[in-house]
């Protein structure tokens, strides 16, 4: 230890070495933040040799347990399919397709006739030809509105909201990193500039201890602390305490940031998810080609059969005997079958309509304010909780490297 008066003069002959410690570790605290921030979501695929060195961030890399945990919250306390379906109005959307299912079917009759009785249709009279068609078309609004209700009916079956949504975030990990980081931007903006005020208070702190002991360990320790500490609390004050808390006798009230700024990133989720994630071109999507497409399929092939029963009328038995029995229910199949091929292009038309409708960017936001604290925070604690020791103990490591090329240079520069 030294003297009080060779404290004095060392700090007086090194005074821009000890201003200089406070801005050093806040350095230290803003950068290990940065970096901590950055391995949480990059880079989205593996770098490095496997499986010895090499990262990947922890979202993508547990990309199955987050878009698990965020559908998780999602589907069983924000939406259901029936809230969903149940703003959709057949009538409307059979009016919205109306047009391009008229030209489909126009199509999909000729096609079909071309192909069972290709004589026939050849020598058929072209009023005939249009007598035929226009009578289909003058049920496909009611097909239409019949498949409309019957899904919603029976919208379980046919629609698997919780496969949609893991599999739209597993297919983009770009996207689920966008929730997490849109979602939380107040966060994260915070977690970095609380590194820097933390490490600037530290850094006063260690440029006494220096003062005091000249020890060549006091930078690297106080460079890990300030890294490993800035870290823990940072995480800390987002998520904790739950309800607003006084501290140093109701000078400071308190309440983590996350669960503070309920309101705005309840917005703002439900904006992504409505955008990004629930949106009908997803949900169409899902339905023509998800696990449950075979019973939409189901769905369709007894409307569309029902209504060429009809339609033939009188004339079934003719057909059935110029084309065969068996012909004649191959023939109803491909109608359904060429329907079905053409819906994810004739439903393009809903879309706008569907997303006016479902107003999922509101009702997700609205639902979200009825959650309580501790359900709220799982909409983006997992991105945190995954592997955090590994963030913390990174950002002690920096801190000690920095702190040990502190004192290499303080020790040059002071002699």
């Amino acid at each position: 230890m030294q003297t009080w008066s060779e404290i004095v003069v060392d700090v007086q002959q090194n005074w821009w070495l000890y201003a200089s410690m406070p801005f050093v570790a806040a350095i230290i605290g803003y950068g290990t933040k940065i970096v901590a921030i950055n391995m949480m979501f990059r880079p989205l695929e593996f770098f490095g040799i496997k499986p010895y060195l090499g990262w990947q961030g922890i979202v993508p890399r547990k990309a199955a347990v987050m878009a698990g945990i965020a559908c998780d919250t999602m589907t069983t306390k924000l939406i259901s399919p029936e809230d969903i379906f149940n703003k959709l109005d057949p009538d409307r959307i059979a009016k919205e397709i109306e047009k391009p299912l008229l030209e489909a079917i126009e199509d999909i009759t000729r096609e079909v006739a071309i192909h069972y009785s290709p004589g026939l249709w050849e020598v058929a009279p072209q009023s005939v030809k249009n007598k035929i068609i226009r009578r289909i078309q003058d049920d496909a609004p009611n097909i239409v509105n019949n498949i409309m209700s019957d899904i919603k009916t029976n919208i379980g079956s046919v629609f698997d909201l919780k496969d949609m949504v893991v599999t739209s975030l597993l297919r983009d990990k770009q996207l689920l990193n966008r929730i997490f980081l849109e979602a939380g931007s107040g966060e994260f903006r915070f977690i970095r500039n609380s590194g820097a005020l933390f490490g600037f208070v530290i850094g006063i702190v260690q440029a006494v201890t220096w003062a005091l002991t000249h020890s060549p360990w006091v930078m690297p320790i106080f460079g890990l602390f300030t890294g490993w500490f800035t870290d823990w609390l940072a995480l800390k004050m987002v998520f904790n305490p739950k309800q607003p808390t006084k501290y140093l006798g109701g000078l400071i009230q308190w309440q983590g940031l996350f669960l503070k700024r309920r309101h705005e990133v309840s917005a703002e989720y439900g904006r992504l998810i409505a955008k990004e994630v629930v949106t009908p071109r997803n949900i169409i999507d899902s339905i023509l080609r998800g696990p449950l497409s075979d019973r939409l399929f189901g769905m369709v092939q007894k409307h569309v059969q029902l209504v060429v029963d009809e339609q033939s009328g009188m004339a079934k038995p003719f057909v059935v005997f110029a084309v065969g029995s068996g012909r004649y229910q191959e023939m109803k199949l491909l109608v359904a079958q060429e329907i079905i091929k053409r819906l994810p292009e004739t439903l393009k038309n809903i879309e706008q309509y569907a997303e006016d409708a479902m107003d999922l960017e509101r009702t997700l936001a609205s639902k979200m304010t009825e959650l309580t604290l501790e359900e709220f925070e799982e909409l983006l604690h997992p991105a945190f909780e995954q592997d955090e020791w590994i963030l913390i103990a990174v950002g002690a490591t920096l801190g000690f490297l920095v702190g040990e090329l502190q004192v290499i240079l303080m020790e040059h520069f002071a002699r």
